[in-house]
């Protein structure tokens, strides 16, 4: 008795198509998974065996074999727990139709035969509608994750028993298909967020944040203890652009796959916020490990990775950033496969500038010595501070600023302008797979941040007294284009880049100590 059903698997965020062979002979009983396949994957033997018994179904006492094609890709995780248990039932004619050819079976099985949601719903539909596969049985918990995919025809079921009743025509009323829902009927309900109206003061570092929301452009703020930067950091998740459609569907197949998704909306409707704590290992920052999930730069991805006194994470964590802040991805290298994921993040670094806070500050002592300062400081080498496009400096808040009666600008009013600067950079790049300034390649760069004279001899003047390097002198170009969209303006005035510009200057103050 042999039998064949269509599964699908995970490779980084890519589904691949599985093939489950079941054959079913007499002799010594057993049962053998192969297909090189996890821990889980051989687990669910046990877990099928029990399903299939508990849910009424004959079980023959044979040799069962069971082969997950192709065979020299790793399969991980319950996905084909379903997709067995219907082989096993089909080969036994248990099932009788031939209607299970036509669809892909994706879930896991508890011992009572309920099917269970599984992490990667999402990323999986999306890979197999490209490679023309759009017949698929779901858990119910993954219902809404589903319904955001069009051009599928999608059933989700609870329990096993009523899977082999709708496969054998045996339902007392048709089984209803999934409907798709649109991006534009999900809540955007926000979480509750710190309002740049509750910060007084700090008028540099907020403009210099406003820039850093409309272009996407990585920030680090660098004061004393106590100014305030941590509070504009969480502040910055309000003046962030709406995710656009095609960005929730690349932060939410991440976010599947790492199990983070929430169910009842099954789509992510904010740009993420990952703050990981300074403690955070390279592996939970990067991702990998056994199964190779997401970190927390690609959890961050479309979103912000806010790293909060940032020389106190350690300088290896702090070089894996290179990758992901120059190319907007991360590959992971193990033994046994690499995987690739996204991690195109704006970065907002804080930092104190030296190890008692004070270095620097126009109205306290710094108690540190030249040594101290500079084994602080050296914990941030050049090459990322050269990935930084602006740098603030965020002073103490001086007693009038805190106590005066004029209200501050709004988050929303703040949002308004950074929405209006997005919706042109949308306009200048809609023909490609950029979203904001602060990822135009060299080719993009060149076309949309042309100088006049006046402003090519201002930037050759800064280019060679602040001894830039091609990188930044590109970066900075990008930040005066965004000044230059948040003015209205159709060409980079030199205000815009002399702005611009003057975001550059901390590392000379800081980093020549």
């Amino acid at each position: 008795m042999l039998s064949k059903v269509k599964s699908f698997g995970l490779m980084g965020i890519d589904g691949f198509l599985t093939q489950i062979e079941t054959d079913i002979v007499g002799g010594v009983p057993h049962f053998d998974i192969v297909g090189l396949g996890d821990t889980a994957v051989k687990e669910a033997k046990e877990r099928v065996k029990s399903a299939i018994r508990n849910s009424g179904f004959d079980y023959p006492v044979k040799h069962y074999t069971i082969n997950l094609a192709p065979a020299d890709i790793k399969k991980e995780g319950p996905f084909y727990d379903l997709g067995i248990a219907v082989g096993i039932l089909s080969a036994t004619k248990q099932i009788k139709a031939k209607k299970y050819e036509d669809f892909v079976f994706i879930g896991e099985l508890s011992l009572d035969g309920s099917v269970k949601k599984v992490r990667g719903v999402l990323p999986i539909l999306i890979s197999a509608r490209k490679m023309g596969y759009t017949k698929f049985i779901l858990p119910k918990e993954n219902s809404e994750e589903a319904k955001f995919i069009d051009g599928m025809e999608i059933y989700t079921f609870s329990h096993l028993v009523d899977i082999v009743k709708f496969l054998n025509d045996e339902n007392e009323s048709p089984v209803e298909k999934l409907q798709t829902k649109s991006f534009d009927e999900v809540s955007k309900t926000h979480k509750n967020r710190l309002d740049f109206e509750n910060v007084k003061g700090q008028a540099q570092a907020k403009r210099a944040l406003e820039i850093a929301a409309a272009g996407g452009h990585n920030v680090l703020m660098i004061g004393p203890p106590g100014s305030g930067k941590s509070m504009l950091a969480k502040c910055f998740a309000g003046i962030l652009p709406d995710l656009t459609f095609e960005e929730a569907l690349e932060v939410t197949k991440i976010h599947s796959i790492a199990g983070e998704l929430d169910l009842k909306t099954g789509i992510i409707t904010e740009r993420p916020f990952r703050s990981p704590h300074h403690t955070a290992s390279i592996v939970s920052m990067t991702g990998g490990g056994t199964n190779s999930k997401p970190g927390e730069i690609s959890l961050a991805h479309n979103g912000v990775l806010f790293l909060d006194e940032f020389p106190e994470y350690s300088r290896s964590l702090i070089e894996t950033l290179r990758q992901p802040l120059e190319d907007g991805y991360i590959t992971i290298a193990r033994a046994n496969q690499t995987v690739t994921y996204p991690a195109s993040f704006t970065l907002v670094a804080s930092m104190n500038p030296c190890p008692c806070g004070n270095y620097g500050s126009k109205d306290r002592e710094c108690r540190c010595s030249p040594a101290q300062i500079h084994k602080y400081l050296s914990k941030i080498s050049g090459p990322i501070m050269d990935r930084i496009d602006i740098q603030v400096e965020v002073d103490s808040v001086s007693y009038r600023d805190l106590n005066k009666d004029e209200k501050e600008e709004s988050s929303a009013e703040i949002k308004k302008r950074v929405d209006r600067a997005r919706e042109v950079q949308l306009e200048r790049f809609k023909n490609s797979k950029n979203f904001s300034n602060a990822k135009m390649s060299v080719p993009q760069t060149k076309k949309f941040c042309s100088l006049s004279k006046e402003c090519q001899s201002l930037m050759e003047q800064a280019f060679n007294s602040l001894k830039l390097s091609a990188r930044a002198h590109d970066r900075i170009l990008r930040v005066a284009r965004t000044i230059a969209d948040l003015d209205g303006e159709e060409n980079i005035l030199p205000q815009h880049l002399a702005e611009a510009i003057s975001y550059r200057g901390l590392d000379r103050k800081y980093w020549s100590v």
